[in-house]
């Protein structure tokens, strides 16, 4: 795993797998709603800006009170444009609950 020198990029670590590199956001929270859903903001800075195409391969997503990581493609955050998304770590099921723990995306990608 390697981190990008200084602060420009628009990803916060690569790893590398079978000889290629991916590059991965890592966002965290803590924010529970009163439905169980933690929501996660998927954009670089305050102001609003979000993310587009090829800034990097996958979110990885972790939840902070649970322990528990999601392992998202970045096109997905893609399309359509988001701000944000809500993750669950037990209970209601949405597009997310796939990628709970998917790690094998990052060993697999082609």
């Amino acid at each position: 795993m390697a981190k990008p020198w200084g602060d420009s990029s628009r990803y916060d670590v690569v790893v590398e797998t079978g000889g290629r590199f991916l590059r991965v956001q890592v966002k965290s929270t803590a924010n529970c709603q009163a439905n169980g859903g933690y929501v996660c903001g998927v954009h670089p800075s305050p102001n609003g800006e979000l993310y587009k195409r090829g800034d990097f391969d996958f979110l990885a997503a972790y939840l902070t009170p649970e322990d528990i990581w999601f392992i998202i493609p970045g096109g997905l955050i893609f399309r359509p444009k988001r701000n944000s998304i809500t993750l669950y770590a037990d209970g209601l099921a949405n597009e997310w609950t796939a990628y709970k723990e998917a790690w094998e995306l990052l060993r697999n990608r082609r």
